[in-house]
């Protein structure tokens, strides 16, 4: 069945230079409104143990703005400098819930430079015209794709990147089109050799978008090195290293995109593994093939899309001994390196070791779905979610000794 979502519908545009202007102002007010009341906030519970909410740094705004040190925060729109008050409040609020660190201050060098506005900020015209408050033409888009029909955007998020480009981002209500009935079900293994194994025997091949421009990235980074610091010619030099990172992301995310699409089209039920991948990257020899793997990415891309289209994603614990066990029998081998790429089980069963652990994943979450312990997909369900205790493992009827949660065998749902 089909649902109504928030969808985020992202463009690029070319503004004109008073545009520009006017945009980069912008984000520079609201980068120094959030740094103020983060300031304002930390400063009143360390020294009176006061908090400070939304309302309150919403007032000290209007007194900042009538002061002659920050007048400038009025040539810019009133809207996205409350707008970051509120995103800094949500920021507070996810710390509180120890579900964030705490909320950091915002740098001109590395902090996304991007400000949003709510429908009294722009106006929206039936042919597709867009423009912001405090501006005089519309933004220049360039439509890669229509907006859903008869919507129109509930906000507005413009952004520049590090490679320079305009995007802007369109918030609307939209029905994602249903995808065809199905009654497959997929085991999800993710590796670096391979970006997945599927337990149908099928390996999906790595693309390795770093590697295949790490040449001209090294070549890149040596020659801003050389650059002078504050030099026309080292800004020069930081936007080539920086386009050639924008090509790396766009292409990966591109082939996550469509490789997370194929696998929620084809299948009914997917079963994936909670890979922690920030402790991961603590491998200094496999640090760089794993971020460019973006596990986490393409398990986000699973989550929401799962979701919007009505499939079901079983979210298998870490600790699942899933390359260790016999898809066969069941029976755990002593040890399992990483570079044993396949194996023999005593049963006599021939293994590709991310086939196996594809499989073994399969029939965890298989026997999670037939206890009904919740397989709907969920944000960060690795911390939020609960463990289907006392599972049987699928071949526990040749004679394997079922193993209870917290032995050997764990596995944990998300919340429906």
């Amino acid at each position: 069945m089909t649902k109504r979502v928030k969808r985020a519908f992202k463009y690029r545009f070319y503004p004109t230079p008073e545009q520009a202007d006017l945009l980069n102002r912008t984000f520079g007010c609201v980068r120094k409104v959030y740094n103020l009341a983060l300031e304002t906030r930390t400063t009143a519970w360390h020294q009176r143990q006061e908090r400070v909410n939304y309302n309150a740094t919403s007032a000290m705004l209007t007194a900042w703005k009538k002061s002659a040190e920050l007048a400038f925060l009025n040539e810019v729109s009133s809207v996205p400098l409350q707008q970051v008050l509120r995103h800094l409040q949500s920021a507070f609020n996810a710390f509180f819930d120890k579900r964030a660190g705490y909320p950091r201050f915002k740098s001109r060098h590395r902090s996304r430079a991007s400000a949003e506005f709510t429908p009294s900020a722009f106006r929206w015209s039936d042919d597709g015209r867009l423009t912001l408050a405090k501006m005089t033409e519309p933004l220049r888009i360039l439509w890669s794709r229509p907006l859903p029909e008869g919507q129109e955007p509930s906000t507005v998020t413009v952004s520049r990147d590090s490679a320079g480009r305009w995007w802007v981002s369109l918030l609307c209500q939209d029905t994602p089109v249903p995808m065809p009935a199905t009654t497959a079900v997929v085991g999800i293994d993710a590796g670096l050799e391979h970006l997945v194994a599927l337990s149908t025997g099928e390996k999906v091949a790595n693309p390795r978008h770093e590697r295949a421009d790490r040449s001209r990235l090294s070549k890149a980074q040596r020659e801003l090195a050389r650059k002078e610091k504050g030099s026309a010619n080292r800004a020069k030099a930081r936007l080539r290293v920086a386009r050639i990172h924008a090509r790396i992301a766009d292409r990966r995310r591109d082939a996550l995109h469509k490789l997370s699409t194929r696998l929620v089209r084809e299948n009914q039920t997917l079963v994936i593994e909670d890979l922690s991948v920030r402790n991961m990257v603590g491998n200094h020899r496999l640090a760089r093939a794993i971020s460019d793997a973006a596990w986490r990415e393409l398990r986000s891309m699973l989550e929401y899309k799962a979701d919007w289209y009505s499939r079901d994603l079983v979210v298998i614990d870490r600790w699942f001994p899933s390359s260790k066990a016999c898809s066969a029998c069941g029976a755990l081998a002593e040890k399992m390196p990483l570079n044993v790429r396949a194996w023999t089980c005593p049963c006599g069963a021939v293994h590709d070791r991310d086939v196996n652990a594809a499989r073994n994943l399969l029939a965890a979450g298989l026997a999670v779905t037939a206890c009904g312990a919740g397989v709907r997909p969920q944000r960060d369900s690795s911390r939020t979610g609960r463990s289907a205790v006392k599972q049987e493992h699928p071949r526990a009827t040749k004679g394997v000794p079922v193993l209870e949660d917290g032995e050997d065998v764990k596995m944990t749902v998300p919340f429906p």
